[in-house]
């Protein structure tokens, strides 16, 4: 019997001066960029999230807890890797993903390409199964007055 799993993720980091905008592995140019204990990387915590909820292996914060120097600036793609290796090794695969990144700047559609590959290639599937979209929240909530950018994910994994 085939062993179908869903995992949801949820993630928001506040905008400040002074760091990069790092969103699905890449940066994007933008005045701010998110803060966090790693480079911050919004759509792929939340891409993480879901996967260890999906394989029932804990949350991103204990695997790769924010109070340990090792993780300081570390690349969440560099994290994504780790987990989807572990996920295998228990006889789960990645069958697709998708996320919603909620941001009212910057507009993010322009590299959602760009994204699309940096994580298919990084969970070894197609990057026809990662679904990337964008949407603002019209100036509401702390995303609409550009404080932060929150992102939401659902992931299928399959095993036997």
């Amino acid at each position: 019997m085939l062993n179908i799993r869903v995992g949801i993720g949820y993630d928001a980091h506040q905008l400040v001066a002074g760091r990069p905008l790092i969103l699905g592995g890449i940066e994007i140019p933008h005045d701010k960029g998110l803060l966090g204990h790693s480079d911050a990387d919004v759509v792929t915590h939340v891409l993480i999230d879901a996967i260890l909820g999906a394989a029932n292996m804990g949350s991103i914060g204990t695997w790769f807890p924010n109070t340990d120097p090792k993780y300081a600036g570390v690349s969440s793609v560099a994290l994504l890797a780790i987990v989807v290796a572990d996920a295998h090794q228990r006889g789960f695969g990645v069958g697709n993903i998708d996320i919603t990144v909620v941001a009212q700047a910057p507009k993010i559609m322009p590299y959602v390409p760009q994204m699309t590959a940096v994580l298919a290639q990084r969970m070894q599937i197609d990057p026809g199964h990662v679904s990337i979209k964008a949407t603002t929240t019209e100036g509401l909530g702390f995303e609409g007055e550009q404080r932060g950018i929150s992102a939401h994910c659902v992931v299928l994994l399959y095993g036997a």
